[in-house]
């Protein structure tokens, strides 16, 4: 809204500019209109007062993209501590020299391609259905708001900016088999089970690093501390996983 002053003469001149509908007070000289530009004339001094906030819906736009990014990478982050410490427990499980590098090998990458595609769908669903329900709750506040207000004309543009079910559970997704898919590539070309071990590890625990300081970076958070939790997180699942499999094969003599 802007409003303009003029006391010329002794006489005060007001437009208003309101965005909307809008009557001016009878009797009055204050003008309103839905859009518009300040009107100039002469000499007179004019004095503007311009009241202005940000826009809403700039701001929670440049916040949902946030939000967005941070999701696919903590999407990404799940997918490779999961896979990678799959990939360590079946590898661990396996007898020594039990069927040759090869076939320890094969074993290894289809439990981390099964992990791949299982923990994908899994992300997929649950997001499809959280998002779902979201979009539940605020279409029928949307709906309320409307019928309180007497009229729904109002709702058409919040409604464009609600949630999509099946884009976030795309998202989720693509953010998990990306992750996922790092240590099925640092291990498909290691022959060895001790250097397959030791490069898996090294690499999930350098991209944890950069996964951890990037979600950290996009919430406007220290990226440093971040992405040493991730880092010890990772590490701490994955040898979780790596040991109790190692003590059922001990123990059992698989």
């Amino acid at each position: 809204m802007a409003t303009v002053d003029d006391d010329n003469d002794g006489d005060a001149n007001k437009l208003t500019i309101i965005l909307g509908s809008g009557a001016a007070a009878p009797g009055s000289k204050e003008t309103t209109c839905a859009c518009g530009a300040l009107p100039t004339g002469g000499d007179d001094d004019t004095t503007a007062t311009a009241m202005s906030s940000p826009t809403p819906s700039t701001s929670s736009s440049a916040r949902r993209d946030v939000q967005w990014l941070r999701a696919a990478v903590l999407g990404a982050s799940d997918g490779l501590v999961s896979t990678a410490a799959l990939m360590l427990g079946v590898g661990a499980a396996r007898p020594v020299g039990g069927g040759g590098d090869d076939d320890d090998l094969r074993a290894v990458l289809l439990a981390g391609l099964a992990g791949l595609v299982a923990g994908a769908c899994s992300m997929a669903i649950g997001e499809y259905v959280s998002v779902h329900a979201q979009l539940d709750v605020e279409l029928a506040e949307l709906e309320r708001a409307g019928v309180a207000a007497g009229a729904g004309g109002g709702c058409g543009g919040r409604a464009a900016g609600l949630p999509s079910p099946g884009q976030a559970a795309a998202a989720s997704a693509l953010a998990f088999a990306s992750g996922a898919a790092v240590p099925l590539l640092a291990a498909w070309f290691v022959t060895g089970y001790r250097a397959r071990v030791a490069v898996v590890v090294a690499t999930a625990t350098a991209t944890l690093a950069v996964f951890g300081s990037l979600g950290a970076v996009l919430g406007r958070a220290p990226g440093g501390r971040a992405g040493l939790r991730a880092v010890v997180g990772g590490l701490v699942a994955m040898g979780i996983t790596y040991g109790l499999m190692k003590l059922f094969r001990i123990r059992h003599g698989v």
